[in-house]
């Protein structure tokens, strides 16, 4: 759930850069797509299984504050060195991205890996076609963030990398 609420966020906050009538468009498409998430993980509820070890909550908490610390210190460094603060979106998805790809061993949830390097090739991507052409990529990545983290929380479980 926490993928998808932040899959949500993602399209709800940027679709605002999008063109013409996207934003409406994306926002109640990205509104109906955490609906059916959260239907499919109330319908297929699963019983909760051993709680994280010591070492995989070590893991996460080291991987959340480095997030913590390397999103406002990228910000600052791309808007007031680089000058550049179209962007910042695209730097918050690359460092969500790295976040996810030390949970794969530390929860033995392989789902994360292709997660992580999805979101890590979209911000990458949409960094080089936001230098390349206008803010519009910068927003359309942020979006297609969110539509990965959305897809991944309803089908994630059945990836295998």
């Amino acid at each position: 759930m926490i993928g998808a609420i932040g899959g949500l966020v993602f399209i709800l906050v940027n679709a605002g850069g999008l063109p013409g009538p996207l934003p409406l468009i994306v926002r109640i498409a990205g509104a109906v797509a955490f609906a059916l998430v959260l239907w499919s993980v109330i319908r297929r509820h699963v019983p909760a299984g051993e709680p994280p070890s010591r070492s995989a909550l070590r893991v996460y908490w080291i991987c959340v504050a480095a997030e913590v610390v390397a999103i406002p210190l990228g910000a600052s460094l791309i808007n007031n060195v680089l000058g550049q603060p179209d962007l910042t979106v695209c730097w918050v998805v690359l460092v969500l991205g790295a976040h996810f790809l030390p949970f794969a061993r530390a929860f033995e949830a392989p789902v994360f890996t292709p997660l992580g390097w999805i979101l890590i090739g979209l911000a990458v991507a949409g960094g080089a076609l936001t230098l390349a052409t206008s803010a519009v990529a910068a927003a359309a990545t942020a979006v297609l963030a969110g539509v990965v983290l959305l897809l991944f929380s309803a089908f994630g479980g059945r990836v295998r990398s």
